[in-house]
């Protein structure tokens, strides 16, 4: 510091913290420097002359980059942080919960598995009892399984299972990718299965699979892997009822596990993965493969005995179940439990037998009764070959309330839904719906002439028509010409809009049939069905439950709801596991309105059908069409015309949809009455619906159908006069159908009378057959359906 001058006066210095600032002339704050934000911002004001003019400021540039350091500086502590936590956490976690948790043991599993299901009517009562295939089953020893069971499961679950500590990383990791990328995967080796189906816990969680880890790593740690296997093989779940592989060696071959070949354990164990597809020939047959090259690729069979192998089929589902119920209660208890199985109820038939469920199903205990002693009463005294089924749906839920689908149940085909047949006749409102689709009206007029060629192919009617030239499609309805609607389809609507509106309706686009999917109304190629489907012939292969559940959306005006067998399923202690709700869409078009005007138009044709010998009892308003599939010449046994071999009856109140189905369980075959008589539709079909309809009923309000609003051309003006000459017409159809055809063995018959379903004054006419086109069959008997 320089000296002071003698005369100076003496000052203190005061530091910055402490001096007066700087008196300054007040700044508009829009005049303000830059640098001033921190006098914005309430900043204490510092003299510049305190800064270090030594230390050089940084430039723009030079912050950025310094900001940019300390950010990524903080980014690599927290991704060390985070790493860190990744490889501590869960060994932490783990060490946390090994002494909390317990691994099940296999007699406490077993002890809660094969509980009795009990099944109830819907009116509470009970129909009777489900049991399991392994009740009172022991536990097997390590000992006692032979080593081509423990290689079969091993090769369809955890092939590495002696390798891993109780869980299987690879798999792990591979399993997170899968469902990453969209697809599913459990991931787990077969200790950890074994842990997940003794739990019941098969929730997708991260809590469920550490927890799930954490169990099997402790279990590995306190039995060996034999035991483990053998705690597995007691338990695990191998469909058709049986838990654990000693129940599942008889479910599928009536054998002891000990005599099981090798090729017959790798099916069952590949039945682990997806047990409830255990009649889904197709899915058993990919999983049979797979297990026996696992088996081959770790040589625990050989080359030559792969090779040799066919396809080891099981026995019957029905061969196989414990009969605690006869007749058609134990399909309607079969159904039940593949709507457990199902994705409408998501429950499993594996964890209803670990709960001991109650099953409150749809079926009314006095219409299945009339179901019962309608059929009896008809079909006493016929040909015992014949066979036949009956389902009833409420149209207001789509409940099914009685399903006859056989006289010997589960010793026996189930015709109601394990049979696709041709429809007839009953096919033909479908055709009318696909019309009023696309503009036309109950009152529009084809030629009903017969015989007719339409397309290149010869149709006949089924017997003389009161129709002309131009004959109303309401009027054809009641006769069932076959001239007319074949015209429609194939110069109007077109084969795929017949099969949009069936589909639409209630028949399954997709239907389980002889153990593989089967699609329905579509050609050979599985293109669009060729123009047999307007009369029900070719592609038009139905089951008649379903042809119960599509009348039933013409019942319900046009508002369909999918079939089902279980209203709710309970606990023991009452708690509510599974409660139906109902799942109305309309079925013809998206807006309401439009479906139900479809649909009340499509009543308006059917309402005349039954009458005769069996209109509904009291004049209680029915709507309903017969229908007969007639066998082809070539096919019957005295190479001549006049057979039949399937026949229908179809119809519905407001309050219930009936389908009765009458044929062979040997395909194509002659059916006759007791009297050598053809069958109809309006035959033995008819009466049983008949009997069925009126003691099912008895009891309920009569209830009158809506009155339609007309659709097109609603008014039908008189019909013309038919030609006295059964001779073809003079003039050509219009546009012939570009439809793809196909060879057919069999024709439909439609043997509907145009007086009415059954009674007709006497004819001296002569029944007439029709020649075979390519792929379009063609109609043609005479007395009796419509």
């Amino acid at each position: 510091m320089p000296p002071r001058n003698p005369g100076e006066e003496r000052t203190t210095q005061l530091p910055p913290v402490n001096r007066p600032a700087a008196q300054r002339e007040p700044d508009l704050l829009t005049h303000r420097e830059p640098d001033d934000e921190f006098l914005l911002a309430g900043e204490p004001a510092v003299d510049d002359e305190y800064y270090d003019d030594d230390e050089p400021e940084l430039t723009e540039e030079e912050e950025r980059r310094l900001r940019k350091k300390k950010i990524w500086k903080r980014v690599r502590i927290g991704a060390f942080v985070a790493l860190g936590l990744m490889i501590l956490g869960p060994v932490i976690a783990v060490a946390v919960a090994y002494p909390l948790v317990e691994w099940p043991r296999p007699d406490k599993v077993a002890e809660q598995q094969d509980k009795t299901i009990t099944l109830r009517y819907s009116d509470g009562s009970e129909m009777g009892k489900i049991t399991s295939p392994g009740e009172n089953r022991t536990m097997l020893t390590y000992e006692e399984i032979p080593d081509n069971v423990k290689n079969a499961v091993l090769a369809a679950e955890d092939a590495n299972f002696y390798e891993n500590p109780g869980f299987d990383a690879k798999a792990i990791l591979r399993a997170v990718w899968i469902q990453a990328t969209g697809g599913s995967s459990g991931g787990s080796g077969l200790t950890q299965q074994y842990i997940k189906k003794a739990t019941g816990k098969e929730d997708a969680t991260i809590t469920r699979k550490f927890t799930e880890v954490v169990k099997a790593f402790k279990m590995s740690n306190e039995s060996d892997h034999n035991t483990i296997l053998t705690a597995y093989l007691n338990t695990v779940y191998f469909g058709r009822g049986a838990n654990g592989m000693k129940a599942a060696a008889q479910v599928y071959y009536k054998k002891d596990m000990k005599d099981l070949t090798p090729s017959e354990a790798a099916l069952i164990a590949g039945m682990i993965q997806t047990p409830s597809w255990s009649e889904d020939k197709e899915y058993v047959a990919k999983r049979w493969k797979f297990v026996m090259g696992q088996m081959l690729q770790k040589k625990w069979i050989d080359q030559a005995y792969y090779d040799a192998q066919q396809f080891p089929t099981p026995l019957p589902f029905e061969e196989t179940q414990p009969a605690t119920l006869e007749g058609p209660l134990a399909r309607v208890s079969q159904q039940v439990q593949n709507e457990i199985d199902s994705e409408m109820v998501g429950l499993t038939m594996e964890r209803a037998q670990k709960v001991g469920v109650t099953v409150y199903t749809t079926i009314d205990p006095k219409m299945q009764n009339a179901a019962v002693e309608a059929v009896n009463a008809v079909m006493t005294g016929e040909d015992p070959e014949l066979r036949t089924s009956l389902s009833a749906i409420d149209p207001t839920t789509g409940a099914v309330r009685a399903y006859y689908p056989g006289k010997d149940g589960l010793k026996g085909l189930d015709f109601a839904k394990g049979t696709v047949q041709e429809a007839g006749s009953s096919f033909k409102p479908f055709d009318l719906v696909a019309a009023l689709k696309m503009g036309k009206g109950i009152g529009d007029t084809y030629d009903g002439t017969s015989p007719r060629k339409i397309g290149g192919v010869e149709i006949r009617n089924a017997g003389p028509s009161q129709c002309g030239k131009q004959c109303p499609i309401k009027q054809a309805m009641k006769e069932s010409l076959n001239t007319v609607f074949y015209d429609m389809v194939a110069n109007d609507t077109g084969p795929r809009a017949v099969a949009d509106a069936a589909h639409a309706a209630g028949i399954p686009e997709t239907v389980p049939y002889d153990g593989k999917p089967f699609r329905t109304l579509v050609g050979e190629d599985g293109g669009a069905p060729n123009t047999g489907i307007a009369i029900g012939a070719d592609d038009a292969r139905v089951r008649p439950f379903d042809m119960a559940s599509a009348y039933a959306t013409f019942a319900a005006r046009g508002m369909y709801r999918p079939p089902f067998f279980i209203t709710k399923i309970e606990a023991p202690n009452g708690d509510l596991l599974y409660q139906h709700v109902d799942k109305a869409t309309p079925a013809f078009d998206p807006v309401e309105e439009k479906s139900r005007d479809i649909a009340d138009n499509v009543t308006e044709t059917l309402k005349e059908i039954p009458s005769g010998k069996i209109e509904c009892a009291a004049k209680r308003p029915c709507a309903g069409k017969t229908g007969t599939h007639e066998l082809a010449p070539e096919a019957a046994p005295d190479r001549k015309a006049g057979h039949n071999s399937k026949a229908w009856m179809v119809g519905y109140t407001p309050q219930l949809s009936a389908s009765v189905w009458v044929g062979k369980e040997k395909g194509n075959q002659p059916i006759t009455d007791k009297g050598g008589n053809p069958v109809f539709g309006s035959g033995l079909p008819g009466l049983i619906w008949k009997k069925f309809m009126d003691a099912a009923l008895v009891g309920y309000q009569k209830e009158a159908f809506a009155k339609p609003k007309p659709l097109g051309n609603f008014n039908p003006p008189p019909p013309s006069k038919a030609p006295t000459s059964n001779s073809a017409p003079s003039t050509p159809p219009s546009t012939p159908s570009t439809e793809p055809t196909r060879p057919s063995q069999t024709r439909p018959s439609e043997p509907d009378t145009p007086c009415g379903l059954f009674v007709c004054p006497p004819s001296n006419t002569k029944p007439t057959t029709t020649k075979q086109g390519p792929g379009n069959p063609t109609g043609g008997r005479d007395p009796g359906d419509t």
